[in-house]
């Protein structure tokens, strides 16, 4: 399981990111379409990393929430 962020676009559309996946990141026209395009690209990534034979980075279990 992979912590993901998701937020709203200047376009209109939902980005996903993956933060312990440097640039994994994808989007979709709605919050669940985000979420399961970032499932995929979260695997996909995944799967190169192991293809390569290189480290896949660990989840971290921090989070921390700030107000702007």
């Amino acid at each position: 399981m992979r912590r993901v962020i998701i937020f709203k676009g200047e376009d209109g559309y939902w980005i996903a990111e993956c933060p312990t996946l440097p640039g994994c990141v994808s989007q979709g026209k709605t919050v669940e379409q985000a979420r399961e395009n970032i499932r995929e690209a979260i695997q996909a990534y995944i799967e190169a990393l192991e293809k390569d034979n290189l480290p896949v980075p660990p989840e971290t279990e921090s989070l921390m929430l700030a107000e702007a």
